[in-house]
């Protein structure tokens, strides 16, 4: 079975499974602190993880769901486009869907820095709230605008959810009514279905208090619309070529 998978898609596979393992095994090693993505702004930040977080998940759950997407559908993409065009795919989707998360955060830490700039607040004591999480009672009625932001700065983001959003909607593009078989119902659906229903989802879940969960929902969205304008493109490209 082993050797029916791709090359780039097993060697994901066995990084993705020996990180984790050395996350449970060799605490010490703070890797999720290491290798989590970071706010730009945070001292923890590191330009290495905005792929390295790729590779990290936070429970077994969470990687055995990943894995499982990326064997069935990055599969397939792989022996349709080759190794090095997958990988390519792959890690932009994965880029694309960490720049839309850090905008979100981006615009969370700014909605603070003007409530604190309306009060007096120095950079540096802005600096130090974010830091410290301390923030002056008299702002205690915009609770929801600082603990957004203060969670915002201080959280470690992990996971392929991103550049396996764009690998769905790819493989929706590519093979439109290929019948996919969901868990929960256990009820098959066609790919260019599922994938919309995906995005809907999590568009409800971005922009609603309706969360479950700490899911990067604008990741998810990032990966996906990445994806897909990577698609786009491609197509466009073999229609002036073929033209």
């Amino acid at each position: 079975m082993i050797r029916s998978i791709p090359s780039a898609v097993l060697n994901l596979l066995i990084i993705n499974l020996i990180l984790f393992i050395a996350t449970q095994i060799l605490p010490e090693l703070n890797l999720m602190d290491k290798l989590g993505l970071r706010y730009p702004q945070n001292a923890q930040f590191g330009f290495w993880q905005l792929f390295s977080h790729m590779f990290m998940h936070g429970n077994f759950p969470h990687l055995l769901f990943n894995m499982l997407v990326l064997w069935m559908f990055g599969s397939t993409l792989e022996r349709e486009w080759g190794t090095n065009k997958f990988l390519f795919f792959y890690f932009s989707a994965g880029l694309g869907a960490a720049a839309i998360q850090l905008l979100y955060y981006s615009y969370q830490i700014n909605n603070l820095y003007e409530l604190f700039n309306s009060i007096g607040y120095s950079q540096s004591q802005i600096q130090y709230a974010l830091e410290n999480g301390e923030f002056p009672e008299r702002l205690s009625n915009h609770m929801d605008t600082i603990t957004s932001a203060i969670e915002a700065y201080h959280v470690t983001m992990v996971g392929a959810s991103g550049a396996l959003y764009g690998v769905l909607a790819a493989f929706a593009l590519i093979f439109p009514n290929a019948r996919l078989m969901l868990l929960f119902p256990p009820i098959p659906i066609k790919a260019k279905y599922l994938v919309p229903i995906l995005i809907v989802i999590d568009l409800f879940g971005a922009f609603t208090s309706y969360n479950i969960g700490s899911i990067a929902h604008f990741a998810h969205l990032g990966g996906a619309f990445t994806g897909i304008f990577i698609m786009l493109y491609w197509r466009r490209l073999n229609r002036k070529r073929g033209s």
